[in-house]
């Protein structure tokens, strides 16, 4: 199964994603990121401005889950803000298609505290300057995208709860009853 824990940057994912896979048994997670990074070093691929538009990252994002949970089997815990709806269907489909069960989740939290989360995180400021104002950007769509996030996945809010709390909370949610 994946547990895919998507919002907008600020929003807790990763610190979630870390504290979840010592709650969930043979959990591991798969930070779809690097598929994009990857294929950033194909030169011939359009620049577009985020590779999530690229439709090879999102057909690879499915095929390497597919093919990491039939390797090592277990739970992958997948930190990925997706904010445009087309390519979620996209990758639910194609998780679909593999019989893979997808526990969706949207961390949110309200616009003053994303915007004071991204500026005090010294860690991903340091190692990637640009990255401030990237996530600072998206707080927009976000918003546009929280609409159809909001039936598409489990929203939780992140402002009052601890990434512990907000971890076990997704743990019970998708833990086979």
């Amino acid at each position: 199964m994946i547990i895919w824990l998507n919002g907008t940057f600020g929003a807790g994912k990763t610190t979630t994603a870390k504290e979840l896979v010592d709650l969930v048994p043979d959990a591991a997670i798969f930070d779809a990121e690097y598929v994009g990074y990857m294929l950033r070093h194909v030169e011939k691929l359009p620049q577009l401005g985020d590779f999530q538009h690229w439709p090879p990252w999102r057909h690879l994002v499915v095929e390497t889950a597919a093919q990491l949970l039939g390797y090592v089997g277990g739970v992958l815990v997948v930190p990925q803000t997706v904010l445009v709806e087309q390519y979620w269907t996209e990758m639910r489909t194609g998780l679909d298609k593999y019989g893979i069960p997808v526990h969706h989740f949207v961390l949110h939290a309200d616009p003053d505290t994303l915007t004071e989360r991204i500026e005090t995180d010294g860690e991903t400021n340091t190692r990637f300057p640009q990255a401030r104002q990237w996530r600072l950007d998206h707080r927009s769509a976000y918003r546009e995208a929280l609409p159809w996030l909001s039936r598409e996945g489990t929203v939780i809010d992140t402002v009052r709860v601890s990434p512990p709390q907000v971890a076990r909370l997704i743990a019970d949610a998708a833990s086979p009853r």
